[in-house]
């Protein structure tokens, strides 16, 4: 199973239609069954979603409002200091309301002028398959839920703050969201399980945990960084290694502390070259030839 997919709480329908969202007994809204209960609802309004259809919207509580407030005035501060130059202006172009949690088809209405990419409601965990080969259409799934208010800045699973104010504002450029669709345009080429998990690998080290050297400093361009109030501050002390896709293929890491290891671009002219490139490229035998090559390399 794709690490990654351990952040999201389980979500089940019962047989008379009860749906549930099963938080870890360290969530901060486990004890909390007003938040329990908003969270079964919101998931249900994703499960009951058709293609075609409306997207669905939350009557956000003011408390939620509160929340979006909060972290929508910290994270911009952060990405002043730390967000590459290229995410600051496709984020500037976006325009995120700071003031109120905005619905999925608002954040579609922004972002799709600008990339042709347009959100889609998820419950939880989208499969693999699924979340990256929608890319190729331009549909980004996210979720609806905000994190408890007891933690706003913080959340042991991805919430609309990871999927807007990580993954619009990343989408929002052109470059980025090229190398979005280059990963679903590798979807349709890839049929083991196994070059679907490296696939996914290069994107958690890149598109998720990707750092870039700017004007001598190292700035941040991946959602996992921009939308994190923790991380984004320690992202410099990580062991920098230079971009290297048969090695992100490969890596392994833990979602649950800060990452130690992060591979930085020397622009993003060499995001798009290598990381846009390899997706451009990549099939079944891909990680094998690149292990071989690598090899070799190592003689």
């Amino acid at each position: 199973m794709f690490t990654e997919a351990q952040l999201y709480s389980p979500v089940t329908r019962s047989d008379q239609g009860e749906v549930t969202v099963h938080l870890s007994d360290e969530h901060p809204g486990v004890h909390d069954q007003r938040y329990r209960r908003r969270r079964n609802a919101i998931a249900a309004l994703a499960l009951d979603y058709h293609r075609g259809k409306p997207l669905p919207h939350v009557t956000y509580t003011k408390e939620e409002q509160r929340v979006w407030r909060i972290v929508s005035a910290e994270l911009a501060r952060k990405h002043r200091r730390y967000a590459c130059a290229e995410v600051r202006e496709s984020a500037a172009r976006l325009a995120l309301p700071t003031d109120h949690i905005p619905q999925l088809d608002e954040v579609s209405a922004a972002l799709e002028p600008l990339t042709g990419f347009r959100y889609a409601p998820a419950a939880g965990l989208v499969p693999l398959r699924e979340f990256f080969g929608s890319f190729a259409e331009r549909i980004f799934h996210s979720t609806q839920y905000i994190r408890h208010h007891s933690a706003p800045l913080y959340t042991p699973e991805p919430d609309a703050v990871h999927e807007v104010i990580g993954h619009a504002n990343q989408l929002a450029s052109p470059r980025f969201a090229q190398v979005y669709a280059s990963v679903g345009a590798a979807v349709e080429r890839v049929h083991s399980e196994r070059a679907l998990k490296f696939l996914a690998n290069v994107f958690w080290f890149s598109m998720e945990f990707g750092v870039v050297r700017e004007h001598e400093q190292t700035r941040c361009y991946g959602a996992g960084l921009l939308s994190s109030f923790g991380e984004i501050e320690e992202f410099r002390h990580a062991e920098l290694r230079p971009l290297d896709v048969a090695e992100m293929g490969r890596a392994t890491y833990d979602i649950t502390h800060y990452q130690p290891v992060l591979y930085c671009a020397d622009s993003v002219d060499e995001i798009e070259d290598v990381i846009g490139g390899f997706f451009e490229t990549m099939d079944d035998d891909t990680p094998d030839r690149m292990a071989a090559v690598k090899a070799n390399g190592a003689r």
